[in-house]
Parts: C-alpha cells; sequence; structure tokens
C-alpha cells in the first residue's frame, strides 16, 4: 500500500536543489581556507553533512583528516583548523582551549570556525571572554534543511523541541523562518497559510517579515504548493506519546531511524556485522511496506519473496540469448530487491522478537484504553506494574504521562503514588525530570476543586498575562489543561466500529493506532483544509488553549493551478513522527503532503528530551 502514487497524485517538487545549495555553499566556506586543511566535526553534524557531501567531496576541496569534536586534545598536526559545529557554548570552550594550548606552545595557525545552522551573539561572546576571538574567523553555513525523502524535509534539529517547549528558548524560530523564507523564494509563493501555536504563530510572523524585507523576490512567481500548514508540537502530545505499528513507526521505535537511516543490528543482517540501510522512497521494498500497519507486513513480504522466486525460476527454460538478456537487464535488479527482501524480514522478525517479549499486546491495551477513557484504575495497576518491574524509565513515564494527558492531569493522591515509586525504583536523580514533565504540561498534577471552571478561566487569563512569570508552578501547569477527552469528543478521534476493524483496507487514518484513535494534528489538518479555514472550529480551538493563536492568511491568486492547490507543505514544530506522516499520506483526498519537521520524533526522544537523567 505505497499510498503517495495515485495517479491523479500532484507531482512533488525536486528537493534535491536544497543539497546543491547546501552542498555549494560548503565549499564555498571550505575555499577560504585555502590550502591543506583538518576539519573538525560535530558528532551530530556527521549524518546530515554525509548527506550533502561525502569524504571524497571534502579531500577534493582540500581537507586533509577528518576529526571529531570531543573533549580531548587535538592531534592534528595540520597549519590550518577548521571547526564545523552547531551553535553551543560547550564547542567554544572546547575550541578556545585548543587556540590557547597552542598558544602556550607558541604555535601559530589560522582557526576557522563555521557554525551550522546560524551562530548566535552568545557563541562570540564566550570567544571572546577566553580571549580567542582575534584569532579565529567565524563564519555561517545556513544549511537547515535536509531531505530525507522525495516528500520530507527535516531540519535535524532535535534540540528545537527541549529549548522551545520546555526551556521557552526562542533562538531557533529565526533558523525556522529562514528556511520557510527559502523554500518560498524557491518553491513559493505560498497562496494560503494556516497555523497554530504560539511558535507556530512567531514564526510565521517573523517569516512574513523576512518576505516584506526582500519584497517582489516571489511575485509574479506561480507557486507550486497551494497551502502551508505549522502546527505546534504541544498542540498535540499525545500522538506522540503512544506507540507506534505502522512498519515505518515501528523500525524507529526499536531500531531508531537516524538521520534517514538505520543501523540493523547482526539480529538483523543474520551475519556477524551490523549494516546501515538508507530508508527512502528508493528502496523499493521498503517503499511499499512503510505506511502498512505492521500485522499486514509479514504476509506481503512473504508474497514478494514468492513472487522474486518465481522470477528467477524463469531462467529455467531460457535459451542463449534470453539468459543474456535476463543477466544484463535483470539479474542486478533482483538481486538487490532479493537482499532488500531479507533484511526487512530480519528486521519483522527482530521487532517481532522484541514485542513478544515486552508483552506489546498487553501495552497497546492499556494505551487504546487510555485513550477512550475506560477502565482508568485498571491501566493506572498496569502502570505501576510496569514500574515495579523496573521495565524501563522512559517507557514508565511515556505511560505516565499518557495518563495524565488524556485524563487532564493526576489526582493528587494519584500523582504522588506513581511518582514515588517511580523515583524508589528508578532512583532519586530523576526528581528534576519531574519538574520539567510539569513545567511543560506532559504530566500533571489536578489542582484541588479543580473543576472550578471560573477558577480555571480567570489563571488562564492571568497566565497569558504579563505577570506570568510571577506565577507558581502549579497555576502554569493549570493553564495547560489538556482537555484531551472533549476535543477528542468534539473531532470523532475515537472511531465507532462496528464488528472488527479491517486493517487491510484501512477506512480511515486511525488506522495508523489499530483503529483505535484518529491522531488529533492529522485530524485538524483535515479538518482546516476541508473547511479552507478555523471557521466553525473555535470550540475546538479554545479546548486545545489556542484562542489567540490559530491563524488563517489566504491571497487570491489567480496563477495558482489546481495542481498546486492539491499540494500542502505541513510544518511540524518540535518534531513529528512517522505514525503522523503515514497517516495524511493515507490522506490524500487528492491531496498530496509534504513534510517539513525540526526533527522526527517519537515518544522515546520526547521523553528523553525532558529527562535531566543522560541514558
Amino acid at each position: 500500500m505505497a499510498f503517495p502514487h495515485r495517479p491523479d497524485a500532484p507531482e512533488l517538487p525536486d528537493f534535491s536543489m536544497l543539497k546543491r545549495l547546501a552542498r555549494d555553499q560548503l565549499i564555498y566556506l571550505l575555499e577560504q581556507l585555502p590550502g591543506k586543511k583538518d576539519l573538525f566535526i560535530e558528532a551530530d553534524l556527521m549524518s546530515p553533512l554525509d548527506r550533502i557531501a561525502n569524504v571524497s567531496i571534502l579531500k577534493q576541496h582540500e581537507v586533509d583528516k577528518l576529526y571529531k569534536v570531543e573533549n580531548k586534545p587535538a592531534l592534528s598536526s595540520s597549519e590550518q583548523l577548521c571547526f564545523l559545529v552547531r551553535p553551543r557554548i560547550k564547542n567554544m570552550r572546547y575550541i578556545a582551549s585548543l587556540v590557547n594550548a597552542d598558544k602556550m606552545a607558541g604555535r601559530t595557525r589560522k582557526y576557522k570556525v563555521i557554525f551550522s545552522p546560524q551562530k548566535f551573539y552568545a557563541c562570540e561572546m564566550v570567544l571572546e571572554e577566553e580571549g580567542v576571538y582575534g584569532d579565529v574567523s567565524c563564519d555561517e553555513w545556513a544549511f537547515s534543511l535536509l531531505p530525507l525523502d522525495v516528500d520530507l524535509l527535516s531540519m535535524e534539529l532535535p534540540e528545537f523541541f527541549r529549548d522551545y517547549f520546555l526551556e521557552g528558548d526562542q533562538r531557533w524560530i529565526n533558523t525556522l523562518a529562514q528556511a520557510l523564507h527559502l523554500l518560498s523564494t524557491l518553491y513559493g509563493p505560498f497562496p494560503n497559510c494556516y497555523g497554530i501555536g504560539r511558535c507556530a504563530k512567531m514564526s510565521y510572523e517573523l517569516w512574513k517579515r523576512l518576505e516584506e524585507e526582500e519584497d517582489g523576490e516571489t511575485k509574479g512567481r506561480r507557486p507550486e504548493i497551494g497551502h502551508i500548514f505549522l502546527l505546534d508540537r504541544d498542540v498535540d502530545f499525545v500522538t506522540a506519546l503512544c506507540s507506534q505499528v505502522v512498519y515505518e513507526g515501528l523500525v524507529d521505535d526499536t531500531f531508531r531511524i537516524k538521520c534517514g537511516s538505520v543501523d540493523f543490528g547482526p539480529e538483523v543482517t543474520s551475519s556477524d556485522k551490523s549494516l546501515k540501510v538508507l530508508l527512502n522512497a528508493e528502496d523499493k521494498v521498503f517503499n511499499e511496506i512503510r505506511n502498512e500497519h505492521f500485522s499486514n507486513v509479514f504476509g506481503f513480504l512473504s508474497q514478494k519473496a514468492r513472487n522474486l522466486q518465481a522470477q528467477y525460476d524463469r531462467r529455467r527454460g531460457m535459451d542463449i540469448k534470453q539468459m543474456k538478456n535476463f543477466v544484463s537487464q535483470e539479474l542486478k535488479g533482483l538481486k538487490q530487491e532479493h537482499r532488500l527482501l531479507s533484511l526487512h524480514i530480519g528486521a519483522c522478525e527482530s521487532i517481532m522478537k522484541k514485542k513478544t517479549k515486552q508483552d506489546f499486546q498487553e501495552l497497546i491495551k492499556t494505551e487504546h484504553a487510555l485513550l477512550e477513557g475506560f477502565n482508568i484504575r485498571e491501566s493506572t495497576s498496569y502502570i505501576e506494574e510496569h514500574i515495579d518491574r523496573q521495565v524501563s524509565p522512559i517507557e514508565s513515564l511515556r505511560l505516565m504521562c499518557l495518563l495524565s494527558i488524556t485524563e487532564n492531569g493526576l489526582i493528587p493522591k494519584d500523582y504522588r503514588s506513581l511518582k514515588t515509586q517511580y523515583l524508589q525504583s528508578y532512583g532519586p536523580e530523576h526528581l528534576l525530570t519531574f519538574s520539567n514533565l510539569r513545567r511543560a504540561g506532559l504530566l500533571t498534577e489536578q489542582a484541588p476543586g479543580d473543576t472550578l471552571t471560573a477558577v480555571e478561566s480567570k489563571v488562564s487569563k492571568l497566565v497569558t498575562d504579563k505577570a506570568a512569570g510571577k506565577i507558581t508552578d502549579a497555576f502554569s501547569s493549570l493553564a495547560k489543561r489538556s482537555n484531551f477527552r472533549a476535543i477528542s469528543k468534539k473531532l470523532n478521534l475515537i472511531p465507532r466500529v462496528d464488528g472488527e476493524y479491517d486493517l487491510k483496507v484501512p477506512r480511515d487514518m486511525a488506522y495508523v493506532f489499530s483503529g483505535a484513535y484518529v491522531p488529533l494534528s492529522c485530524r485538524i489538518i483535515e479538518q482546516v483544509l476541508e473547511r479552507r479555514g478555523w471557521q466553525g472550529l473555535d470550540e475546538v480551538v479554545r479546548l486545545l488553549n489556542c484562542s489567540e493563536l490559530a491563524f488563517t492568511d489566504m491571497t487570491k491568486d489567480d496563477k495558482a493551478s489546481s495542481e498546486s492547490l492539491r499540494l500542502i507543505l505541513v510544518v511540524f514544530l518540535g518534531g513529528c513522527t512517522f505514525s503522523e506522516i503515514s497517516a495524511l499520506r493515507f490522506l490524500g483526498r487528492g491531496y498530496r503532503f509534504i513534510f517539513l519537521t525540526t526533527a522526527v520524533t517519537n515518544s522515546a526522544r520526547l521523553m528523553e528530551a525532558m529527562s535531566e537523567v543522560k541514558a
């Protein structure tokens, strides 16, 4: 079921241009240090860099040796050192320590720091404090859009989520606005814009300001993409906290897909070594199963294996000429397909083993009960048992957050008891994590008499007021009421099914959660597109605590072709999951979605971002 390729689906823009732009800009920056140089790369820039410019391209531009930025003295003997780093304080301290060590030893070399995706004033301040600002030259590599697939762009900024949604740090908003500006310069303008969430609104306003400053760049151009939709992650935490059951999501939950590729260990490759596999539309086997519910994948793969065997068997009755054609034209493709098939079958077996061990069915049953609001006491006991058996600190946290958000906060007795059990089971060092989850509205405690809506509305007013800084923690979490039940009813997120839900022929987006729940984020997008705006959704917007933060901006554009009006760019601020991507690919309805996310996320990454205990 590779949905995107419906015969009537509009063509996607070619995003390879973004790679070429990034590569050219990097080469230009490297050439500003003529001659041989050593390049120090920060660990989390290595995978994105590899997708843009591999080692041979770097070598062509006189990069001699490559080093990883880590906290130990550099062994480089080169006269020129170039650092490719994220704008982080610890990197500045590291670079300053190298420069100062050289000074002490009486060495003079040239140093260049390239910040990606942008440099921050704070970084330059640190270099100045350390007394090396005059010794290094600083530049920016504005690389913030990595095409991971034909319809998926990632900014590869996993820290965006914690920085903005926990710390309230707005520094990445400029990076995002610049990225949107670049997209509209290349593929724009976007005639219809929609968005919801505080971060979405700020990013949108800054982006529009950038457009006005460079007025006329996209004027008179034919839009390639008819709609753009910006959505904050905190509008819908529930979807991101659920276990994924579509194949791509399960692979991500089990093996971690990093920057579009996955490391399959010996248990998958049936050999003694691991293999790094690129997962995208070019992998023909993967492309057909990525959006499938896991229960269908085995059947599909075994059918595929039988077909492949039949194609191999054709060569038995061939004469020399036919055999020559077969070897030159088909054999290579069949061998490649065979290799991919055995990898994905191996991955499925490995997933099955792990999930059977964890008793996945029981876990999913509890999640569905939480989403539907049934058997809350039983679910709470299940979570307690999960904590007491020390299954996994991250998993236990996730279930507690899911319980809290779906129930609009935990009753004080439950909150205290679960928290105490958790800290006793996994260790008191997790105490700060609870404070983070509370601040982000992920795991909250209902205030006594929390049903007083009058109090609630007063507090909400206070919190959005300028005095917000002075209000205690309990009040701010009260303002972040999740109202999940009411929203779920309003938007019909729990489908009513007579009999079994057929996962082989899905009828709505709920199939990505086994027919139990339609992802809230995807339902919002569907509704807004259907209504061409937020009219009629006022109650939903109010329940989402986004009364001032839902916007529409539609320009009358006669140049937009009917083809472009069926393309929608969805921008997830704070990360999106593969389940949401699969659900929107399914939604289609004559539309075709393109995704831009600050990073691909899942429930474990979300919890790790909030955790103060580094795994």
